[in-house]
């Protein structure tokens, strides 16, 4: 079992910034896949970043929506995983839920990852 925790998320005025962390524990060497998601009221859970982590390297992916604004970096020696958001704007506004899976990166489809945390919100105003 993995437990994962978030932490980092807040009130922002537009064109701040946030770092929002993952803490995993448990079986987690095998977790090479860590990714960040976020739910808005009434609508989907969409992927915002992943990470991908080899031996030698870690691969990100970002959502069109976020990209240039927000990076994604793992720890792996501290098992946690960030997600530094800079230039927020209102629509950034969400839940921000961490996930991990085993293996390759599953897309965009938060069904295909197996370990969730409990979220945390993010709000930004104008």
């Amino acid at each position: 079992q993995v437990l994962l925790v978030e932490s980092g998320g807040g009130s922002v005025q537009a064109g701040g910034s946030l770092r929002l962390s993952c803490a995993a524990s448990g079986f987690t060497y095998s977790m090479n896949c860590m990714a960040w998601f976020r739910q808005a009221p009434g609508k989907e859970r969409d992927r915002v970043a992943d990470i991908y982590t080899t031996t030698s390297q870690n691969i990100p992916v970002y959502a069109d929506s976020v990209k240039g604004r927000f990076t994604i970096s793992r720890d792996k020696s501290k098992n946690t995983v960030y997600l530094q958001m800079n230039s927020l704007k209102p629509e950034d506004t969400a839940m921000y839920y961490c996930t991990a899976t085993s293996g390759l990166c599953r897309g965009p489809d938060p069904s295909q990852y197996n370990y969730w945390g409990q979220g945390t919100q993010v709000t930004v105003s104008s």
